[in-house]
């Protein structure tokens, strides 16, 4: 698949939603993959990256941002306290906020800072275990936690269970956005975008469709 062939699948589900293409941001999940391969998908015009480390974010795009112009770097993996400052210096948008004391040292380095990336509340809506994020009983409280710091708070996330349906999630997560007045809903994948637009979603997160396989090692 390609990046072209991505983009006019958006484009079909959008319409056939009813929705608009300029109500959908598309991230191109850059982690691990070559710069070789980060360069083309620049060179064809696309701005919009996701990366899940700080470290590797850190290594990798500022020296991007010296020859691109217009990049937007999302952080879309867990977030530990310690790397808040760096994160907040390195991105535009972090997607996954999870916990009071992360919303917290975010607040404490915004004000530091001056300047805060725009913020999405991570929901759990598998209550998997293993999986971060907020379990869906209680995001409504964190939501207001969040927006009592003070914070850009945009919207939701979620990463649907691998064995389930993820409409069913999707849903969720829509109806916890629209009780808490939440335009941004960060969901949708590779696998299943389409139906992520067909419910809402604003930021689309697609990696080895664009890019290849990711290299590891």
């Amino acid at each position: 698949m390609s990046l072209s062939e991505i983009t006019a699948r958006m484009a079909k589900a959008a319409e056939t939603a009813g929705r608009s293409m300029d109500d959908l941001s598309l991230i191109a999940v850059s982690k691990v993959q070559p710069n070789a391969r980060v360069a083309a998908v620049l060179d064809e015009g696309h701005r919009i990256f996701g990366e899940n480390k700080v470290q590797e974010a850190a290594g990798k795009w500022p020296a991007f941002r010296e020859r691109y112009d217009g990049i937007a770097l999302h952080l879309i993996g867990p977030l530990q306290t310690n790397k808040v400052k760096q994160a907040m210096q390195l991105a535009d948008a972090i997607h996954t906020v999870d916990r009071a004391k992360l919303a917290k040292t975010i607040a404490r380095h915004a004000q530091e800072l001056g300047t805060c990336p725009d913020l999405f509340v991570q929901v759990n809506t598998g209550e998997e275990p293993q999986k971060a994020g907020v379990l869906p009983s209680e995001a409504d409280a964190f939501i207001a936690e969040v927006r009592a710091l003070d914070l850009p708070l945009k919207g939701l996330m979620c990463i649907p269970p691998v064995d389930e349906e993820p409409s069913l999630h999707f849903a969720l997560l829509g109806k916890i956005a629209a009780r808490n007045d939440l335009a941004g809903l960060s969901m949708g994948m590779s696998s299943d975008f389409e139906s992520a637009i067909a419910l809402g979603a604003t930021h689309i997160r697609v990696g080895s469709a664009i890019f290849g396989e990711r290299v590891y090692g």
